[in-house]
């Protein structure tokens, strides 16, 4: 089931976090990037103020009472100068995130989670959706091209005190763009 998260998910949605978000780093990450990234992005208490803002909607896949997948979406504009050139002049929905439990990999939770986040997006008003993914992640890039994502630029991306290279993916909605 996909739901709208709730505050009372802010602790499942770090664990779940701690999880996934390291699957998504490039091979020669340190452990102590990825942790730092971890504490300053993605603890409890940032859940916390991520459910409490109203610019800000994450989705969960919940099954049998565990959170195993999450989306956050957030609808305001980007003050990335980077994403700002790249994106077109319409209105954008960020999906800063988007994450399943391993062992829900290649089930099709990927997919359902992702169709949820771009209807939420639509039903928002938003024209695109724009997601930053690192260059060498190959397995999430295959998976937002084939989710209808294509490439219109690149950022850059601070993980942890190391910067990475990130591309920027867009998606339009149908009848938006």
């Amino acid at each position: 089931m996909i739901r709208k998260a709730l505050p009372g998910d802010a602790a499942a949605l770090a664990d779940l976090a701690a999880a996934t978000f390291p699957l998504a780093c490039p091979p020669g990450s340190s452990p102590e990037d990825i942790q730092l990234h971890l504490r300053r992005t993605l603890s409890e208490d940032r859940f916390r103020e991520y459910l409490a803002d109203s610019n800000i909607a994450i989705l969960v896949l919940e099954q049998g009472g565990r959170l195993d997948g999450y989306t956050l979406l957030v609808d305001r504009q980007s003050t990335d100068p980077d994403v700002l050139r790249a994106l077109d002049a319409q209105r954008s929905v960020e999906l800063s995130k988007c994450y399943v439990h391993p062992d829900h990999h290649g089930r099709g939770a990927a997919t359902t989670l992702m169709r949820a986040s771009l209807d939420w997006a639509a039903e928002q008003g938003a024209a695109t959706v724009w997601l930053g993914v690192n260059s060498q992640n190959a397995r999430a890039i295959r998976f937002y091209e084939k989710s209808g994502f294509a490439k219109v630029g690149t950022k850059s991306f601070t993980l942890g005190d190391s910067v990475e290279n990130d591309f920027i993916l867009e998606y339009a909605l149908p009848g938006k763009g």
